[in-house]
């Protein structure tokens, strides 16, 4: 069938990109978790996660990967594999789950969205991001907000193409054949297409961090230490951010509070976020 040459190639570019990312991304500059994060989400999205990693993250020439991740698109970019990257693999064990135990639709995407929050929220945010904070429970109220509201339009996004690709074949909903993975594929991409939206918004208001460079110690190119992080331009946050330590600004980043109130306000942003995920539910419930 056609379908099964198409899934059979995304595997193999899948592979060579995982392959080249990997590699590749030892020698940029990155924070660990990023790279980590860049890793994973060209594992479920192949080519496409290979893409943005060159677009987004990789140094272009040596020395200039300070400045070329500033550009706040760059910065969301890199939210929002921090964040599809953590959430899929809590997404993916309960898409696992679901499909061996039959459960319900509905059920089967509650399981999901509380495995993706789940390990998203505790691992990838509080633990792995947590050395900003102090304490590891300082660090989960810090990432809450920014964690729900991502996880909310990434669900609204990916639920719809998780239950309607493939409808009516048996091989989509078996954790055994490769259809199945592909569904689950697509589903994460269009799903991180979703939530970039609310990621951009998030590190525009310093409630959420994007790309950072780390280089060696004692290291000469670009400027050195914990760089990267997409400000305002506005000469008033430059000139209190001039002042704050990186650790203040990653703090800041994700807190939100010492720089300003967002706009809207962060329960407005709550409200949107819960309007694309209810919004893929119904779509889901129509169609499905």
């Amino acid at each position: 069938m056609l379908i099964d040459g198409v899934v059979l190639l995304w595997f193999i570019l899948t592979a060579l990109s995982l392959i080249f990312v990997a590699v590749d991304i030892r020698s940029t500059p990155e924070n660990p978790v990023m790279k980590w994060a860049f890793v994973l989400f060209t594992a479920y999205s192949g080519p496409f996660g290979a893409f943005l990693y060159v677009l987004g993250c990789r140094e272009p020439l040596p020395g200039l990967h300070e400045r070329y991740v500033t550009a706040r698109w760059r910065q969301a970019l890199g939210s929002t594999m921090h964040c599809a990257a953590g959430d899929g693999v809590g997404i993916l064990v309960g898409a696992v789950i679901g499909a061996l135990v039959a459960l319900p639709l509905m059920v089967d995407f509650a399981l999901e969205y509380v495995l993706g929050f789940a390990f998203g929220w505790t691992i990838f945010q509080a633990l792995f991001m947590g050395e900003m904070f102090g304490t590891y429970w300082k660090a989960l109220k810090g990432t809450f907000t920014s964690e729900f509201l991502s996880m909310n339009c990434l669900m609204g996004g990916m639920l719809p193409v998780s239950a309607l690709a493939f409808q009516g074949n048996p091989n989509a909903h078996d954790p055994t054949q490769a259809l199945f993975w592909f569904r689950m594929s697509l589903a994460l991409m269009v799903g991180a297409l979703a939530a970039y939206p609310m990621n951009y918004w998030l590190v525009a208001h310093h409630l959420k961090h994007g790309m950072l460079t780390v280089r060696p110690a004692g290291s000469s190119a670009g400027s050195g230490g914990m760089e990267g992080m997409d400000m305002p331009k506005d000469a008033g946050t430059d000139s209190k951010m001039a002042s704050m330590s990186m650790a203040d600004k990653m703090k800041a980043a994700e807190s939100g509070s010492a720089l300003h109130k967002p706009s809207p306000p962060v329960w407005v942003m709550g409200a949107v976020s819960l309007a694309v995920l209810a919004l893929g539910i119904v779509i889901t419930l129509i169609f499905a």
